[in-house]
């Protein structure tokens, strides 16, 4: 998959007044300003930005949904302009809340519908709508209607959607924005166990950094259309994150914990006696571990011990202060 120098705009929209005062005038928003990156086969790539930063928009360019106002895409090898219909029977798409699903029908109704609309050969239908929702773990919901589901069935649902057709490249566009924190880890969670373990190419656009970083093999972000930056995950994390690490303990008054500078943090403790107490930056991950190694010897009961991580908010002000890049 490729993009390259792709540009989108829309015109603002003006009060009746403004319109009979200046009818001439006119004013736009750039939300895709000459974004290119190219993606691998079987690469997860990350898009990560806040919402407005034009992620939504950039997927429906590439999909072929509007027609950019400069740029291509080739998706396997096919333009999305000249080659429409061919691109995109590459791809699958899910969308944050999903509206196409017929809610008064259950699951395998529901992908029959869409396996008609996709023109799937019939004697196909069947088997591919079973292997979609064993992939996506809803087989056995049988006649339950879909307007019954949860949020993360749903949710899964439309993944199940999207890979009926068994297309080479899944567009993810913020699948976790409409669940609680507890769907959105299991929906995280399946993505690791059944996507990414399978080869296929996927681009997440997400405004969690957590989620892009945790899933991604790189990521690309993005602000206001514009690319800060593309990087392998574990590169940008390490760039832009500082190397700061809190513990767990029992006994935050330790000679081994108060010998590392590690500050107590009152405001956390458990009401099971557990302390959390955080490491200055401590260089990077060989550092923290012989840390947490030398605390472990000299008898400081740890129960965890992790790493920080930046908001979304954080990361982009890095990001722009140290003038973001673009890597190969």
């Amino acid at each position: 998959m490729v993009v390259e120098g792709l540009w989108k705009r829309f015109p603002v929209q003006r009060f009746f007044w403004q319109i009979i005062r200046q009818p001439t005038r006119r004013e736009w928003v750039e939300s895709v300003q000459g974004v290119s990156f190219s993606v691998t086969k079987g690469e997860f790539f990350g898009i990560l930005g806040p919402n407005g930063a034009g992620k939504t928009t950039l997927f429906k360019c590439m999909t072929g949904l509007i027609t950019a106002d400069a740029g291509t895409v080739s998706l396997h090898g096919y333009d999305v302009v000249r080659s429409l219909q061919l691109a995109r029977r590459q791809i699958g798409i899910v969308f944050a809340n999903e509206r196409a699903m017929n809610w008064r029908l259950d699951a395998r109704e529901n992908l029959r519908l869409f396996a008609a609309l996709y023109d799937l050969p019939a004697p196909e239908v069947e088997d591919r709508i079973e292997s979609v929702l064993n992939l996506v773990q809803l087989a056995d919901t049988d006649r339950r209607l879909l307007g019954t589901f949860s949020s993360g069935m749903k949710q899964r649902l439309s993944l199940a959607k999207a890979l009926l057709t068994d297309p080479p490249i899944l567009l993810l566009d913020e699948p976790t924005r409409s669940l609680d924190p507890v769907s959105a880890q299991r929906f995280r969670d399946f993505l690791l166990d059944q996507v990414k373990v399978r080869g296929r190419t996927v681009l997440l656009a997400t405004h969690t950094a957590e989620e892009a970083f945790g899933l991604c093999d790189r990521v690309l972000i993005l602000d206001r259309g514009r690319v800060l930056a593309i990087d392998a995950a574990a590169r940008l994390a390490d760039r832009f994150a500082d190397h700061v690490y809190r513990a767990w303990t029992r006994n935050p008054e330790h000679p081994a914990l108060r010998e590392a500078g590690a500050r107590v943090l009152d405001d956390l403790t458990s009401d099971d006696g557990w302390h959390v107490v955080e490491f200055p930056d401590l260089g990077n991950a060989v550092d923290a571990a012989d840390m947490l190694r030398r605390l472990v010897l000299q008898g400081a009961e740890i129960s965890r011990f992790e790493r920080m991580g930046l908001s979304l908010g954080e990361l982009l002000e890095r990001v722009v202060a140290q003038g973001g890049g673009v890597a190969s």
